[in-house]
């Protein structure tokens, strides 16, 4: 009984030492620490690798939510390997997770609830109908943070992706972080690995902050984007590496007759500091999923590496609404198949009662400060017959070539705009402008509740 005791003390001990620790590294990182605090093997929790965690992080999170409108509250993930499904964060709330621990995403499907299509969807991407809910699922939050000095969070994602190639799955693959209908969110410093499907989707939020995040996975895994904004006001993507199998950020508002219907565009989106490999996507892609609209989008000081294109914009007539007012600058790309890309005929509709009068407006699409070597292909620059993408500008922009280029190196149809200091030589549709015409980048800032 004594010997017990001593081992029950020194664990209670360990437990308050690492809470410690990560109030101290939340004070650090500027996130206002939370009133109270609990750890997960507070709960039962258990982190052999082996032993299902879902009630017990259900659990916590349950108990700490009263603290919600009180200080709010932090849930700690100490070092460990915690199998667990899906479940789901309150308000005035973090999730921290210890550098030495990992979520391992549970492969028993019997763990992951059924949910509704997004509504400005209208189904399932993987398959008609619903979809899993995520790994670390919040709706109608105020004030969550996920967080962690690099802790892990592993979806095991090979199980789904097989599914996806056989086409066995009833339901659409879960992401790992969704976060809907919330305001003022946080997600920082982790690594994020082997995602069914997405990595993080905030969708319908506001005040957004993505810091930090290391996201991996195999470069031939299906639909395995990185950072998806989805009709969300005021985002900021920043100092992230990413190895995908899909876009690095994929910026959405909803697919044809269901988000035009839902009406909620992505605008003031700010991306910096981005490093991107995905061989066979884009470091940035506007779409296709659009319909709500894409708008004031400002991205900077990025680096690609041996990925598909830099910037693509795909849509497509069905697709409605706009893209408009999107400035790039200083990107540095490396081993390209094509730095710009914009695609009209972008297919992939949800059903067959799309508008085929709903035709998106692409224009003010600026670019400028780009170096980029190893090039298969300068541009592909596609708009829609009758309907032209309008307003684009490219200046100062250094393409350096394959030793095997296409022979076209400006592929441009239905488009319209300048350039300025281009190498290799635009097509006419963009017209010199001389060598002292930059294209714009504003310098306001966006208002923010992120700090």
């Amino acid at each position: 009984m004594e010997m017990w005791t001593i081992q029950r003390r020194n664990q209670v001990l360990d437990t308050i030492l690492l809470l410690g620790i990560v109030l101290v590294l939340i004070n650090i990182n500027g996130v206002e620490s939370r009133k109270y605090s609990a750890s997960l093997t507070d709960f039962g929790g258990v982190g052999d690798g082996v032993t299902s965690n879902t009630k017990a992080f259900q659990a916590a999170i349950f108990n700490l939510s009263q603290y919600a409108s009180d200080g709010g509250s932090l849930l700690f993930v100490p070092p460990g390997k915690w199998l667990t499904g899906s479940f789901s964060l309150t308000s005035h709330f973090t999730l921290h997770i210890h550098k030495d621990a990992t979520l391992l995403a549970s492969q028993d499907e019997s763990e992951w609830a059924v949910i509704d299509p997004l509504p400005s969807y209208g189904r399932g991407r993987d398959a008609d109908g619903g979809r899993y809910i995520s790994l670390i699922f919040g709706t109608n939050l105020t004030d969550v943070v996920i967080t962690g000095d690099n802790g892990t969070i592993d979806g095991q994602g090979v199980t789904w992706w097989n599914k996806f190639h056989k086409g066995e799955l009833k339901y659409t693959r879960p992401y790992l972080i969704e976060i809907m209908y919330s305001n003022e969110v946080q997600i920082s410093n982790l690594t994020l690995m082997n995602s069914p499907s997405w990595n993080v989707h905030p969708v319908y939020s506001s005040n957004v902050a993505v810091q930090g995040l290391t996201i991996l996975a195999p470069v031939t895994s299906p639909n395995t984007d990185g950072i998806n904004p989805d009709s969300c006001t005021n985002t900021r993507i920043e100092d992230c590496y990413i190895v995908s199998g899909d876009d690095c950020v994929a910026v959405k508002s909803g697919w044809d007759e269901y988000g035009i219907k839902f009406g909620m565009p992505t605008k003031q989106l700010v991306i910096r500091r981005l490093t991107c490999i995905s061989p066979f996507s884009a470091v940035i892609a506007l779409g296709s999923e659009m319909s709500g609209g894409i708008e004031d989008v400002r991205a900077e000081d990025i680096t690609g590496i041996n990925s598909e294109s830099a910037v693509r914009i795909k849509t497509a007539v069905g697709r409605g609404n706009y893209v408009k007012d999107i400035y790039v600058r200083r990107m540095t790309m490396k081993t390209m198949k094509m730095v710009f890309w914009m695609a009209g005929n972008y297919g992939s509709h949800p059903d067959n009662d799309y508008d085929p009068n709903a035709i998106p407006v692409i224009q003010n699409i600026n670019f400028r400060d780009v170096v980029a070597e190893n090039v298969t292909m300068a541009a592909r620059l596609e708009g829609i017959p009758g309907h032209p993408f309008s307003g684009i500008c490219i200046s100062n922009t250094t393409i350096g070539l394959t030793q095997k280029p296409k022979k076209i190196q400006w592929n441009c149809t239905e488009i319209a705009g300048v350039s300025s200091n281009v190498t290799p030589q635009p097509c006419n549709l963009l017209t010199d402008q001389g060598p002292d015409n930059a294209c714009n980048f504003p310098e306001d800032s966006f208002t923010s509740a992120i700090v």
